[in-house]
């Protein structure tokens, strides 16, 4: 299992060929509480870099963006009844969308742990 990271501080979990994906803890600490997620549809197609679903948090709203290309194959359905949860668990129980990764040479141009903790130093 690899995680990588993207410059807007979202991750991707990688297991095979699915990713999963939500936002970092550096990005939900500094969003502050979060109090609505509107999820993306299952089925939807992304390319690297499209929005994918949005997060709102007491002090603004996010646009989450797809870090690799892929096909939404799941929803985290409990964060419309429990956003918090990405505050409480942003790795684990607080992640947002699984995708199917089209291209697995797009995981090559994202950060790994190291680069991105030099990214939010």
């Amino acid at each position: 299992m690899t995680t990588k990271f993207t410059p807007d501080h979202e991750y991707i979990r990688v297991e095979g060929s699915t990713g999963i994906v939500g936002i970092t803890p550096y990005a939900q600490e500094a969003l502050g509480d979060i109090v609505f997620v509107e999820l993306p549809a299952v089925g939807k197609v992304l390319k690297k870099g499209d929005e994918a679903a949005v997060v709102e948090s007491v002090k603004a709203a996010s646009e989450i963006y797809a870090p690799v290309s892929g096909t939404v194959t799941e929803v985290n359905e409990t964060l419309s009844g429990e956003p918090g949860l990405i505050n409480a668990d942003p790795e684990a129980k607080g992640w947002i969308y699984k995708i199917a990764i089209a291209d697995a040479g797009e995981l090559e141009t994202l950060l790994d742990s190291d680069a991105y903790a030099e990214l939010t130093l």
